[in-house]
């Protein structure tokens, strides 16, 4: 089993970058796919971008391609999503969870939940 934990949530004004982590406890944490959802007020969780265990696949929702980037050190059971260019849209809690499948966009697909970090973007 896994247990994630994000930090690394905030304000920033739009244009400006957080990088959000997600530290895993457990031996086993590089057995796991990765992936980072999200979830604004009133709105469903939505998919954001997802990770190979070994690092090298990754998946981006459209909405995020070109300005998140997801990566993962497997030696310090972390995950990370360097975020730029932010948009008050991209204004959300962030949930990490990890999934036995390789890489999946589908929250069913994941068994291990964060509590989630809030990201606030003002325009």
């Amino acid at each position: 089993q896994v247990h994630p934990v994000e930090s690394g949530g905030g304000l920033v004004q739009a244009g400006g970058s957080l990088r959000l982590s997600c530290t895993a406890s457990g031996r086993t944490f590089n057995m796991y796919g990765m992936g980072w959802f999200r979830q604004a007020p009133g709105k469903e969780r939505d998919f954001v971008a997802a990770i190979r265990w070994s690092g090298g696949g990754t998946y981006y929702a459209d909405s995020v391609k070109g300005r998140f980037t997801i990566s993962r050190d497997n030696a310090k059971n972390t995950m990370y999503l360097q975020m730029n260019n932010l948009k008050p849209e991209d204004t959300a809690v962030y949930y990490c969870a990890a999934a036995t499948s390789p890489l999946s966009r589908g929250a069913e697909m994941y068994d291990y939940w964060g509590q989630g970090t809030q990201v606030t973007v003002s325009s």
